[in-house]
């Protein structure tokens, strides 16, 4: 799946949308920063409730395409502009992270990128 399809696919809505299109390969879910720093794979697509600019500085150190920013959280225009210089892809669902976190790993799982 490409990043420019997540947003069809788990009933999203692109907040962010000038990204560099490419595919996802894995994904993590946390709301901790340091926990994204420590154990998220580089190039993971980022399922969080933390909408804030900082998110962004951490999705950027970890080259996430993408950040998904659940339960319906306000995303402050700070945190979309940082986003934008980064080329960071955020999506707001008002899904919670267990939802779309199930949704990605069965994908991801079918299409072969999870072993």
């Amino acid at each position: 799946m490409k990043i420019s399809e997540l947003g069809n696919f788990i009933g999203a809505r692109c907040v962010q949308g000038d990204f560099d299109d490419g595919d996802i390969l894995c994904a993590y879910t946390s709301d901790l920063l340091s926990d994204i720093l420590g154990n998220a794979d580089e190039g993971c697509v980022l399922v969080t409730i933390q909408a804030h600019r900082n998110t962004v500085a951490v999705a950027s150190t970890k080259d996430c395409p993408a950040i998904i920013v659940c339960n319906e959280r306000a995303i402050p225009v700070d945190m979309i502009e940082a986003a934008k210089s980064e080329r960071i892809a955020i999506f707001e669902t008002s899904k919670n992270q267990f939802i779309v976190s199930g949704m990605l790993y069965d994908e991801l799982k079918r299409g072969g990128a999870m072993t």
